[in-house]
This record gives C-alpha cells, structure tokens and sequence, in this order.
C-alpha cells in the first residue's frame, strides 16, 4: 500500500512533466528565433549556428526541474527549491562560459529557452482538473494559424538589462503574470459543454489575444534570460539592436469650418 500511495502521485507528476513542453515544436523553434532578434549580433550568430544542438540539450531538460516546474505552475507561485534548481542551471551556465567552455555554454543557456516558455504558457497553469479533452489542441490550432499575424511585443525594455540575480523574481513575475489567463481560454474555447473549433476566432477573440500576449512574453522571457547570463560571463552586449517604439496615432482632428456650399455654374 505504501508503494502504491508513493507510485500514483509520481505517476500523476510524471504526466505533468510530460505536459511541460506543450507548445508545439514549430512553436518553439519560432520562439527562440524571435528571441535572438533582441540580442547583440555576435550572441544572435552563436546560437543560431548551434540551434540543432541547443534542441537536443532542450530534450535533456532536468527530469526533477521538469516536475518542479509542473507541480509549481498550476498555482501561479515557484517554490524555493524550484528557484533554486532553476538557478543552479543558470549557474552551470556561467561556470561553463567563464571557464572557455564556450559552445557548451552557449548550448546549455540556449535550452533555458525551456524555463521561460513553460512559464509564459497559461495552458500549463491549469489546476489539477484539467483541460476538456481537445481544449489545449484548438488553442494551440489557433496559436500556429495565427501566429503570423500576431506582432511580437517587447513586454518590457528593462527585461533586457536584468542581472543575473534578477532572474528568480523575473521568473517568478512569468507565473503570476500567465496563470489568471488560464480562464479566459476555457471561457472563450468551451462554451455549451463543448470545445470551440479554433477556426471560428479571430482577432476579436480574447483567446487570440491571450495566445498573442503569451508569445511575446515568452519571447522577452527568453532573451532576458540569455542576456543576464551572457551579461554575467562578460560576454559582448554590443550591437545590441534598438526595439521600434510604436503608439497608436491619435484621430485626425476635424475641421470644424462649416462646409462651403458650392460655387454656382
């Protein structure tokens, strides 16, 4: 009985750690290449020349920090062993660069990628009674059939200029910020006891835009992430490229002069 009581609970984990990685693969490699459209050049070029093996590293990923993460979501709150799990990760990272270890760094800190995708996706945020079945599939669906339509928004300049130390409460605030979003999907894709087909939302919809939000966020997440790692083992921060402000532009103001009629034949 003690084997069984020990065995569901970590079957149960084991399914959500399975669950972690629930962007679709396109999805993700999109994210990072997003992501390193915000670094300096030089750091842009070393990742991207090493993204199959940074994938494979990803696959990789700490089994245990796989379940933190998947125990820790659904309450919007990383515990303190899972900070500092994550943190010795980011840590390695450090040691690996400082010590010329250069491509195995850069390796190790492109799969990080991992940390902030998984925190900046509202679907991993559900409590334990789960999606209805097929939910998280027509969420994804509309995702991916969107995507290029969605504008990737820098959540936040300052994201790009944390410390390395600022990286467990810049995590931390990932959570908190994805988990009320768990909601407002399943209020807009099951509606009458059924799953909404993707293909009937567009921009107007509030999962569209949650969808939107989520991937900027996890594309800030990401590169603010690299950053305070690479910033930390003196790494080039140089080049970096300026993000486009952009505001709404305000109506044209009407002229109010009283229409002249017009001229007589």
């Amino acid at each position: 009985m003690i084997e069984r009581r020990v065995l569901l609970p970590l079957a149960l984990l084991l399914a959500l750690a399975g669950e972690a990685r629930a962007w679709p693969a396109e999805v993700m490699t999109g994210l990072g290449r997003d992501a390193r459209r915000l670094l300096p050049r030089s750091l842009s070029r070393l990742l991207g020349e090493r993204e199959p093996q940074i994938q494979d590293e990803m696959r990789r990923f700490p089994r245990e920090l796989g379940l933190a993460l998947a125990t820790d979501l659904p309450t919007g709150r990383l515990s303190p062993e899972t900070l500092e799990g994550l943190t010795a990760e980011a840590d390695r990272v450090v040691e690996l660069l400082r010590a010329g270890r250069v491509s195995e760094g850069l390796v190790r800190m492109g799969a990080l990628l991992r940390v902030p995708a998984d925190l900046s996706d509202p679907v991993l945020g559900v409590g334990p009674q789960g999606w209805p079945p097929g939910l998280t599939r027509e969420y994804y669906a509309l995702l991916g059939a969107n995507l290029a339509k969605m504008p990737v928004v820098l959540e936040s300049d300052r994201a790009l200029h944390l410390a390395r130390q600022d990286l467990p409460a810049y995590w931390q605030g990932l959570a908190e910020r994805s988990r009320p979003q768990v909601s407002v999907i399943r209020a807009e894709l099951y509606q009458n006891g059924r799953v909404v087909d993707h293909r009937r939302l567009d921009y107007r919809s509030p999962a569209w835009a949650v969808a939107s939000l989520s991937y900027s966020r996890a594309v800030t997440g990401i590169a603010a992430t690299w950053l305070a790692l690479w910033r930390e083992a003196h790494g080039d921060t140089t080049r970096m490229p300026a993000p486009r402000a952009v505001a709404p532009r305000p109506p044209p103001i009407a002229d109010e002069r009283p229409a002249q009629p017009p001229e007589a034949p």
